[in-house]
């Protein structure tokens, strides 16, 4: 949201603090002060494709593992890990619980014919979706929600932060509904595609997509950096010392090759 590490702390300080209207606040922090911080010895896992269970198109690990060495060239360690957590638990949790939201923060959109006729068919599919989910599967992605956070805190004590693709396809035509294959494999969703935000999504944790590079067509790839909960200050950090040793900012893109059919 921001064109620099210092923009989007200072952004976060502005939408800190206590709003009586809302629960949980997040404290005010000076977070753009906190920036200055060594990457030497901090620890990051690459999840990679989470054991293949994330399709990715061709070249997009590749590359945020070459924007992995910057952080090692920085004193970083980086460690390729085994998925912490089934993906599959973690898909079941995170699309029964927005199902869930979405049917009863937008079931108007379904009920009334005029907004109807201006949805689109994946939402109104979605909060039919939701309107038919029981007590009982609500409280099981919940409790597969609790697990998935208490694994991801026994995580990050051992690991600063948990590194992933910030998506699964390069930037597709604005023509298409939605990526309906994925390196061959199918999507049985609308939001399959975007499955590798799931784990940081699903329990709140805070993620920093970075610059990752651009592909051989010329589109432009990202790399997440996620960390325990409330470490949201040592996440923009590392991003800060990133952002100083690569400058993506200031860089020219590529020309883009013509568009997929």
């Amino acid at each position: 949201m921001a064109r620099c590490i210092g923009d989007i702390a200072r952004l976060l300080q502005v939408q800190a603090g206590e709003n009586p209207a809302m629960p949980f606040p997040a404290p005010v922090e000076p977070w753009a002060d906190r920036l200055g911080s060594s990457m030497n010895g901090r620890r990051i896992a690459w999840a990679g494709d989470w054991g293949g269970a994330y399709a990715m198109e061709p070249r997009i690990l590749s590359l945020c593992e070459q924007a992995l060495r910057v952080f090692e060239d920085l004193g970083a360690i980086i460690e390729p890990v085994a998925p912490p957590f089934p993906a599959a638990d973690l898909w079941q949790a995170w699309v029964t619980l927005r199902g869930f939201l979405n049917a009863h923060g937008k079931r108007d959109l379904l009920e009334d014919p005029a907004r109807r006729a201006l949805t689109k068919p994946e939402t109104l599919w979605e909060i039919q979706q939701g309107l038919a989910v029981t007590a009982e599967a609500l409280h099981a992605a919940s409790a597969l929600r609790s697990r998935w956070y208490a694994t991801a805190a026994d995580l990050f004590t051992r690991d600063d932060a948990l590194a992933l693709p910030s998506a699964q396809v390069w930037p597709f035509p604005a023509e298409w509904r939605w990526p309906e294959v994925i390196a061959g494999r199918p999507m049985d969703t609308y939001h399959r595609w975007m499955e590798v935000v799931i784990p940081a999504s699903l329990a709140g944790l805070p993620a920093l997509a970075l610059p990752a590079g651009f592909g051989v067509n010329g589109l432009p790839m990202g790399l997440q950096l996620i960390g325990r909960s409330g470490a949201d200050a040592q996440i923009l950090a590392m991003g800060q010392q990133y952002d100083a040793a690569t400058d993506w900012p200031a860089r020219r893109p590529p020309p883009v090759s013509p568009p997929r059919p």
